[in-house]
């Protein structure tokens, strides 16, 4: 495994890399992800290998701009809508795969469905010219852990799983993407994420439809399983107070008086600080000597709505 800035011989490198089947993680503007090109099985197949994920858990499929996903999947009048209003940036479409797309099957899970974005961070638009490929990137660490917003956070969850980790710094969101199935007239949400839920009602002039909770068995998209985005400590959400052997995730001003680790994702209250801080916090309190971390209230709206599904996964019962 080798850590490399983002230079152009790191990139051309890396496109390299994964023409030959290998993987590379790199930066977007929500977490870091696991890329593999996405019309090989084999390198596809190293992704779940090398997570440990499930291969009933569909992969996302990062492409440079709408065009190149026109030529893998049909839009909708209504997710090209979505399309043209969010991309490139943190919004992830399902729509139904174009039988000669020429992915592997192993990035759909077997569905028939697609599940595309088109990343805004110039790092990750800069390989995708290099490779010259679709790239499957989940984020790039052991499945079911805290995702990583950081190069640094990749080297520790996966090493010498993964050929070349490009270092962009931290990223932006620090949430992945929203998903939203964009098959039907009336869109769905999938997973709340980086693109609030109101700024989508905005641009389609009507509610959203929210999707399963979670879906542990048939999955349509990536972060709907129960247990997801957990720290090895427990957590107990809506905290008030702080018991023994618990750090406290703080949030806003009135924090309760502790001697244990604490970390607040904002004290002015500010939702996007929050989410951008979210998983990096996580990951520096679940440290030895901490049995649980008791998480104080995060408001239910905006980026708040993502940040509690985080929360609510990865303090679920792990399986």
């Amino acid at each position: 495994m080798t850590v490399r800035p983002a230079d152009p011989m790191a990139l051309a490198e890396a496109g390299r890399l994964l023409r030959d089947g290998a993987l590379v993680a790199f930066p977007t503007e929500t977490v870091y992800g696991l890329g593999a090109d996405a019309t090989n099985g084999r390198a596809v197949a190293g992704i779940f290998a090398a997570k440990g994920r499930p291969h009933f858990n569909p992969l996302i499929v990062h492409v440079p701009d709408l065009a190149a996903a026109e030529r893998i999947a049909h839009f909708t009048p209504v997710a090209r809508h979505l399309a043209q209003a969010f991309w490139p940036g943190p919004l992830t479409l399902v729509v139904e795969r174009h039988a000669e797309a020429g992915l592997s099957d192993l990035v759909s899970a077997g569905l028939s469905s697609i599940a595309l974005r088109v990343p805004a961070h110039p790092v990750a638009q800069q390989l995708l010219a290099a490779a010259g490929r679709p790239l499957a990137a989940p984020s790039a660490n052991r499945s079911g852990r805290v995702s990583p917003t950081r190069a640094a956070h990749v080297a520790e969850d996966l090493g010498d799983r993964v050929a070349m980790i490009i270092d962009g710094g931290a990223t932006a969101h620090g949430l992945e993407s929203t998903i939203l199935d964009g098959r039907g007239e009336a869109v769905v949400l999938l997973r709340s994420g980086a693109v609030p839920r109101e700024a989508i009602e905005a641009i389609l002039g009507a509610s959203l439809t929210r999707g399963p909770a979670s879906d542990d068995v048939h999955p349509t998209a990536p972060g709907q399983l129960a247990s997801h985005y957990a720290p090895n400590a427990l957590l107990r959400l809506n905290a008030r107070d702080v018991q023994p052997g618990e750090a406290l995730l703080a949030f806003g001003s009135d924090v309760p008086d502790t001697a244990g680790p604490t970390l607040n994702l904002s004290a002015e209250g500010d939702l996007i600080e929050a989410a951008a801080a979210l998983f990096a916090a996580l990951r520096e309190l679940d440290r030895p000597g901490v049995n649980a971390i008791a998480v104080m209230p995060i408001p239910e709206h905006g980026l708040g709505e993502a940040i509690n599904d985080r929360l609510r996964r990865a303090a679920a019962p792990r399986p």
